[in-house]
């Protein structure tokens, strides 16, 4: 079994921490340490004076910092860069990209969790799911446990952390406000994940997890996004000058329960006429089932009508023009994609010559399991 992080130290950001909070010594140190991986995170690799020159750290204490993330095996020594200058060459230092691993789970599929140990360049090193078979409460939750427990299993690196992306309402602290479809209510799941396994858990919404991951390692700018996520749910995340957008008990996204339609549709959420009921993968496959190709295209049009109509005040509130939609191509590609696009565009003004674009996420399947990897590493070593 991997070795046990989860008292190391690493974390540079408390989830439950309050603006205005007293900064101890500690603090200074866990932000001297985000910084440095900061600078060197997805950049080339540099020198101790370059790291003091990009943070405004002084050399003594970039050096310090520096020692300490080596002996974490956060970093590593490279050699020095070729065609320095007379002298004694500086040695550079780069993230060690295989000195940790992150176990993540995605939860959002409607017959399987899937879960992937992932390091910390976002590359997927080992995979694994369990057949949800319509279970829901504790007895989902016990899978859950068992999943993590396969991939802790099929690692031999050190464990950073264990990211878990859901659907339901999150809060900032990853309690599980509502997840109907699972059957959880105030659940505190990275607790019950830490005390079971013994690492540091985060937990985070589905598609918050996914917005992350196209941030991070994905085609996002990351200073404004809108990631759509339509699964057996339907929900946005939201980055708006680079900061996730939770609101006040993590309810921001929840787009899938905005009601569009007077027509009895029943939602998973006990209301009729959501979103949701209509755009959701099974509703979509539904609305399509039998239909000729034609027919079935207009379908699919339909519902990017409907998205685009849920979508477009919040591009006019927030002025974000680049949205990413994550869910199965063969249904979002195409068809509702352009129509949603249209929609959007034909309901908004903006002040420049851009229109909205959206596109499909390039990251695949593995979307909130990345974005899953991208919350450990933004909350353990302060990255994005």
């Amino acid at each position: 079994m991997a070795r046990n992080t989860a008292s190391t130290g690493l974390r540079t950001h408390n989830p439950r921490s309050r603006v205005g909070d007293k900064v101890l010594p500690g603090d200074v140190r866990q932000r001297h340490r985000a910084l440095l991986m900061q600078c060197l995170f997805k950049g080339e690799p540099l020198s101790r004076a370059d790291l003091a020159r990009a943070t405004g750290l002084t050399r003594v204490s970039v050096s310090d910092v520096v020692t300490e993330l080596l002996e974490l095996d956060l970093i590593e020594e490279i050699g020095t860069r070729p065609g320095t200058r007379v002298g004694k060459p500086a040695t550079l230092v780069t993230v060690k990209y295989d000195g940790r691993s992150i176990v993540c789970l995605d939860l959002s599929d409607e017959s399987e969790f899937r879960g992937a140990v992932i390091n910390l360049e976002g590359e997927v090193l080992y995979r694994k799911a369990v057949k949800l078979a319509g279970q829901t409460g504790q007895a989902a939750v016990e899978i859950v446990f068992a999943l993590a427990k396969e991939l802790i299993k099929g690692t031999n690196t050190p464990i950073l952390g264990i990211g878990v992306g859901t659907p339901g309402v999150v809060n900032a602290q990853g309690l599980v406000r509502k997840a109907p479809n699972l059957g959880w209510q105030d659940l505190d799941l990275p607790q019950l994940l830490t005390q079971e396994l013994q690492y540091p858990a985060y937990v985070a919404n589905d598609a918050d997890t996914a917005v992350l991951a196209e941030s991070t390692f994905g085609q996002g700018n990351g200073a404004g996004l809108i990631l759509v996520q339509i699964s057996h749910g339907v929900g946005a995340g939201i980055l708006c000058d680079g900061i996730l957008l939770r609101g006040p008990d993590g309810t921001a996204g929840e787009i899938g329960h905005v009601r569009i339609s007077d027509d009895n549709v029943l939602c998973a959420c006990g209301r009729t006429g959501c979103l949701e009921a209509f755009i959701a993968t099974p509703h979509l496959r539904s609305r399509i089932a039998g239909k000729s190709e034609a027919q079935a295209t207009q379908e699919l049009t339909n519902a990017g009508q409907q998205l685009g109509q849920v979508l477009a005040p919040i591009v006019q509130a927030l002025g974000i023009l680049d949205i990413t939609l994550f869910g199965p191509a063969e249904l979002l590609d195409g068809a509702l994609c352009e129509s949603a696009q249209t929609t959007i565009n034909a309901a908004t003004s903006h002040f420049g010559d851009q229109d909205v674009a959206i596109r499909m996420s390039a990251l695949g399947d593995d979307g909130v399991l990345i974005g899953a990897a991208a919350h450990v590493l933004g909350l353990e070593l302060g990255l994005s």
